[in-house]
């Protein structure tokens, strides 16, 4: 269950940036910390607006057919392929400016007293990070080809977001050796590799129902070298798609995949450096957040 994990850390790390820039700002001033029991109300909607999600799929899924089930959990995983990059597009391009977006929200609901704009502020972000946790989770378990019951699930859920208290603890310590821009960077390396077995998962399922062709299958046999079931090959099965017999139409789909992840990146990178030159942003990384408070 290392996927389970991974997505609820990386989640978890996310969601607790967003709460901790907007609980330092509030703490700065009377009227602001009159909004924190809003603020915290926000995160308990956030998370309810998550858990409705997550009831919604589970329902749509128990009433399906056996190959109900097989689009379904197809479509699943494309979707949580597609969120994942468009997560990580999302922050490579608003990463520097989160801390002074989320702030200039929380300013104008403070100064007018609109508490409740505060609410639908905290609870939108919250739910945000939650409802592609749930995306993420829903369609990696559905996809994945490791087995575990729920209690295993629950605990792998459990010791990320444990693992995420402590990495946030030790980022807002401003250390040099884990700072957000590192961990935003490892982190999107890994979602992108997880984003890729997401899409292999889905062609498994599409091959077998027969909407996608095979081409060639398989191309090659590794199976003898680095098999699936076990060991480097099951983590690099999870973590990057690989397959010891692939069809050369998933082989084709994983290249075009990395080739359009590529290009995405290039423009969003060249599109985030042109408006922090025009803006001339220079303090709302999130490396900041702690040095700021």
């Amino acid at each position: 269950m290392e996927q389970v994990a991974f997505i609820v850390w990386r989640e978890s790390v996310e969601a607790l940036l967003v709460v901790g820039i907007l609980y330092s700002w509030l703490s700065r001033s009377a009227a602001g910390r009159r909004g924190l029991p809003w603020l915290w109300a926000g995160v308990a909607g956030g998370l309810l607006l998550a858990g409705a999600l997550a009831a919604v799929l589970l329902g749509v899924s128990s009433w399906l057919t056996d190959t109900g089930q097989e689009w379904f959990q197809a479509s699943m995983a494309l979707a949580a392929c597609a969120l994942v990059v468009q997560m990580v597009l999302w922050m490579r391009h608003h990463g520097r400016g989160l801390k002074r977006e989320l702030e200039t929200g929380a300013s104008t609901q403070v100064g007018s007293q609109h508490w409740w704009g505060l609410f639908a502020l905290v609870a939108i972000a919250v739910a945000r990070e939650g409802s592609e946790t749930v995306v993420f989770l829903y369609g990696t378990i559905l996809s994945s080809q490791q087995s575990g019951g729920f209690s295993t699930m629950l605990l792998a859920g459990a010791a990320g977001f444990g693992v995420a208290l402590l990495t946030f603890w030790l980022l807002q310590l401003g250390g040099r050796i884990i700072t957000w821009r590192r961990f935003f960077k490892l982190t999107e390396i890994l979602l992108l590799l997880l984003a890729g077995a997401l899409l292999v998962s889905a062609t498994d399922r599409l091959i077998s129902l027969g909407v996608l062709p095979a081409l060639i299958d398989p191309v090659w046999n590794t199976a003898w070298l680095l098999d699936t079931t076990g060991g480097l090959g099951k983590v690099l099965a999870d973590f990057g798609g690989y397959r010891a017999t692939p069809a050369l139409s998933q082989l084709l789909i994983w290249l075009g995949y990395w080739c359009a992840v590529a290009w995405l990146l290039h423009r969003t990178s060249h599109a985030a450096a042109t408006s922090a030159a025009r803006d001339g942003s220079t303090g709302a990384t999130p490396d900041r957040l702690s040095s700021q408070r």
